[in-house]
């Protein structure tokens, strides 16, 4: 995961700052969920690298809705990017089903319902898939929606 998070700083760092906090809370996102496969089961570490990642993790995705999909919308509607709503349209429900299942894995996890190893290890696992997938997703978005009007926004200068 960490890898593409890289490439994709290169492919759009220094575009706009926005999308740059975002991806370097999308680093520390990957960070936070390796620390908690790393610390020793059932420790005051593990309790502490769990928080630390559900705190990270309801902030990432609260700027990918709230801050940066609304600036990739507004700029396709500034620039009457049709093509880019509708893939925004088709990718955003997937986003949405992502980022219910990262909140209600924060929510129990809140309630102190993650206590179970076993179960916890299990999905984080599918929670980190599901993140790979939201990552690929915003990418693309990123990658259509951005790169696309950065190019007719320098064409017109």
């Amino acid at each position: 995961m960490l890898e593409s998070c890289q490439n994709a700083q290169e492919r759009w760092g220094g575009v706009n700052l926005l999308i740059d906090r975002w991806l370097q809370e999308r680093q520390e996102l990957i960070s936070s969920y390796d620390a908690v496969h790393a610390a020793p089961q059932a420790s005051a570490a593990a309790t502490q690298a769990l928080q630390r990642f559900c705190e990270v993790l309801v902030d990432y995705v609260s700027a990918g809705h709230f801050e940066v999909y609304e600036q990739l919308t507004n700029e396709a509607k500034a620039f009457d990017d049709q093509r880019g709503l509708e893939l925004a349209k088709k990718i955003y429900p997937r986003i949405d089903a992502i980022t219910e299942v990262a909140l209600s894995f924060n929510d129990r996890c809140d309630n102190g319902d993650c206590r179970d190893n076993a179960s916890q290890a299990h999905e984080l696992k599918q929670l980190g898939q599901l993140l790979h997938e939201r990552f690929d997703l915003e990418d693309c978005l990123i990658e259509v929606l951005h790169n696309a009007h950065q190019h007719q926004a320098s064409a017109t200068v």
